[in-house]
C-alpha cells in the first residue's frame, strides 16, 4: 500500500467594517480595496469555506522536502477550480466567435471541444469529479 502526505487546507474569512467618504459607489469600493489597514477585523465563522486539498506528496516525507504530485481538479479550491475552467470555456467562445465560417471538420473538432467544457462546467458546479 502506497503512502502519501495530503495537505487539506480551509479559507477562513476575516472582515472589516469601514466607512469610507466618496462621490460614489465604485470610488468607495476602491478605497476599500487601497486601504491596507485591518486593525479591527473579525473572522466570518459563517463564511469559511470547505476543506480543499493544497498539495500532495509520495511518501510519508516533510511536504516541503519533496516534490509534490498533481492534485485531481476536483479535491483542489472550487474557486481556483472553477476560474482555471472559466479560460477554456472562454477560449472555446473566442474561436467559435472569430471564426466566420466554420468547415464541417472544425465545425465537429471545436463543437466536441464545448462539449467537453461544458461537461466538465457542469461536474465543477455540481461538485463532481472531472469527466473523463
Amino acid at each position: 500500500m502506497a503512502e502519501f502526505t495530503i495537505e487539506a487546507s480551509y479559507r477562513q474569512a476575516l472582515f472589516r467594517r469601514r466607512t469610507y467618504q466618496a462621490e460614489t459607489l465604485e470610488r468607495a469600493c476602491q478605497l476599500a480595496f487601497a486601504d491596507t489597514d485591518w486593525s479591527g477585523r473579525a473572522r466570518d465563522a459563517d463564511g469559511v469555506g470547505e476543506t480543499y486539498i493544497s498539495g500532495a506528496w509520495r511518501g510519508a516525507q516533510a511536504a516541503p522536502a519533496a516534490s509534490s504530485i498533481p492534485v485531481p481538479s476536483q479535491f483542489t479550491d472550487g474557486r481556483d477550480r472553477k476560474a482555471d475552467h472559466f479560460e477554456t470555456l472562454l477560449g472555446v467562445l473566442k474561436v467559435l466567435l472569430m471564426e466566420e465560417t466554420l468547415t464541417p471538420a472544425k465545425q465537429a473538432f471545436w463543437r466536441r471541444r464545448a462539449e467537453r467544457a461544458v461537461a466538465k462546467a457542469e461536474v465543477i458546479l455540481a461538485g463532481g469529479p472531472d469527466p473523463r
